[in-house]
C-alpha cells in the first residue's frame, strides 16, 4: 500500500490514475460525511490552524528554538516521560530515526544484521535505505501476513544483532499479537542476545488490543520510534526513544544525517498539540473502527457481494484492510462517483492489486468517524456496491 498521505502527482491527459486521485481529494473536500481527515485533505490556511491550540500545550512567549534546543526539548522529555523511557531525540522524519537507531545498536553489537519482517516498512517503502544509507543488513524472518513468532526467531539460521518489530504491521492490515505473543518474541530475541526496536510509528493507538499502557508496552524494547503524524495529525516528525547513552549518540548521527534542522517550531507544536488532543481519543477511535468494520461485513453481506472481506475482522487498531472482488480500477472508479454522487467518502483511499480480480484498501478512523452509525455504514455501502457492474456481482 503507498502511504496514508497521497502523493499528488501532475495530472496529464495520459494519466488515469492521476485524475482519480484529483477526483477522490476533491470529492474528500466537499463531502458531507468521511472517516477521517488527514493534512493532504486540508489548505494550508487549515493547517495553519493546528497551531491555534498551541497556547494552551506550550509557553508561545519564550523564544523559539534554534538547533533542537527549546520547544524540541520540551517534546523530547514528554514524549520519554509517556513511553518510559531514559530520554528521546525529536527526528524530521521516521525514517531517519530508525536507520540511526539501529545503526547505533550495530556498533554496540558488532553487528549490522537487522532482522525484520518482509512487509515492514523499511523493506517496502524505503527504497533499501537500511542497506544503500545505514550500512545495515536486512534479514526477512516470515512473508507471512502477521508477526513473526518466537519460534521463526529463535530458529532463524543466522545471526543478527537487532530484531526490529514494526507495531502494527500496517501493509499486513495494521495487525498486532497478543501480548504474550510479543513478550515471547522479545524472550527469544534477548536468548540470541539481540536488541529489540519497536517501528512503533502507530504504537500510540497499540493499547487496547494490548490491554497495557503505553509505558509497559514500550518497556519491552531497547528503542522505540513513534510518529508524530499518523495517528496525532501532527505535521510530520518522529522521536526515537531509549536509554539516555543511545538517545545522545543518537543525536550526533542525527546532525550528520542532516536532521539538525535550524527551527522546527511549528512541527513540534503540532506534534504537542496531537499528544494533548488526539491520544487521549484514540481509544475511542478504535472502539468506533471495531464498529465500522461489523457494519461493513454485515452491508456487503446484505448486498450481496459474493466475497468481501474485512481484515482483521476484528480490528486491532483504528486502521484495517477492506477487500473486494474486482480489479482496482474497478473499485477506485465507484468508489469516487459514489463520493461525487452522494457526498458520502466510504473508501476515501486508493485501490491495490491484491491478487487476479481481487483489491485492497485502507479504512482509516477518526474523529469524523464517530458520526457515523452502523446503519449508516451500510446504507454507504449499499450506494457504493449499487455503482460496481452488475455483471461482476
Amino acid at each position: 500500500m503507498t502511504d496514508t498521505a497521497e502523493h499528488d502527482d501532475q495530472v496529464t491527459d495520459d494519466d488515469p490514475g492521476a485524475r482519480l486521485r484529483e477526483r477522490r481529494l476533491a470529492a474528500h473536500r466537499t463531502a458531507r460525511r468521511v472517516f477521517a481527515h488527514f493534512g493532504f485533505h486540508r489548505t494550508l490556511r487549515e493547517r495553519l490552524a493546528v497551531l491555534d491550540d498551541a497556547e494552551g500545550v506550550h509557553d508561545l512567549d519564550e523564544l523559539s528554538d534554534v538547533y533542537g534546543d527549546g520547544v524540541v526539548e520540551a517534546l523530547e522529555t514528554k514524549v520519554a516521560g509517556l513511553l518510559g523511557t531514559e530520554a528521546a531525540a525529536f527526528f524530521p522524519t521516521g525514517t531517519m530515526a530508525q536507520q540511526v537507531a539501529l545503526r547505533c545498536w550495530a556498533g554496540r553489537t558488532g553487528n549490522p544484521t537487522v532482522a525484520l519482517h518482509a512487509l515492514s516498512h523499511p523493506e517496502v517503502h524505503e527504497r533499501n535505505a537500511f542497506s544503500e544509507v545505514g550500512g545495515l543488513r536486512p534479514v526477512r524472518l516470515t512473508s507471512e501476513p502477521r508477526l513473526p513468532t518466537a519460534a521463526e526467531v529463535r530458529d532463524f539460521a543466522e545471526p543478527f544483532g537487532a530484531l526490529m518489530l514494526e507495531l502494527p504491521l500496517r501493509d499486513a492490515g495494521f495487525v498486532l499479537p497478543t501480548w504474550e505473543e510479543l513478550t515471547a518474541v522479545v524472550e527469544a530475541a534477548r536468548e540470541r542476545d539481540a536488541v529489540v526496536h519497536f517501528d512503533g510509528a502507530r504504537l500510540w493507538e497499540s493499547t487496547v488490543h494490548f490491554g497495557r499502557p503505553l509505558e509497559e508496552i514500550a518497556g519491552l524494547a531497547d528503542s522505540v520510534y513513534v510518529s508524530f503524524y499518523k495517528s496525532l495529525e501532527a505535521f510530520g516528525g518522529a522521536a526515537l526513544a531509549g536509554p539516555k547513552e543511545l538517545v545522545e549518540e543518537a543525536k550526533t548521527w542525527r546532525h550528520r544525517y542532516g536532521g539538525m534542522l535550524f527551527q522546527q517550531f511549528p512541527t513540534v507544536l503540532s506534534a504537542l498539540v496531537g499528544l494533548e488532543r488526539q491520544l487521549p481519543r484514540l481509544p475511542e477511535y478504535v472502539a468506533h473502527a471495531r464498529v465500522v468494520a461489523a457494519a461493513l461485513r454485515e452491508g456487503f453481506a446484505a448486498a450481496g457481494v459474493p466475497w468481501a472481506r474485512v481484515h482483521p475482522e476484528v480490528p486491532h487498531t483504528h486502521d484495517f484492510q477492506v477487500w473486494l472482488p474486482y480489479e482496482p480500477d474497478v473499485l477506485g472508479e465507484a468508489a469516487v462517483r459514489t463520493a461525487e454522487e452522494t457526498g458520502v467518502v466510504l473508501f476515501g483511499g486508493a485501490w491495490d492489486r491484491g491478487g487476479p480480480g481481487l483489491a485492497l484498501t485502507e479504512v482509516h478512523v477518526r474523529a469524523a468517524g464517530l458520526e457515523w452509525t452502523a446503519e449508516d455504514v451500510k446504507a454507504a455501502v449499499a450506494e457504493f456496491v449499487a455503482r460496481l457492474p452488475e455483471q461482476v456481482r
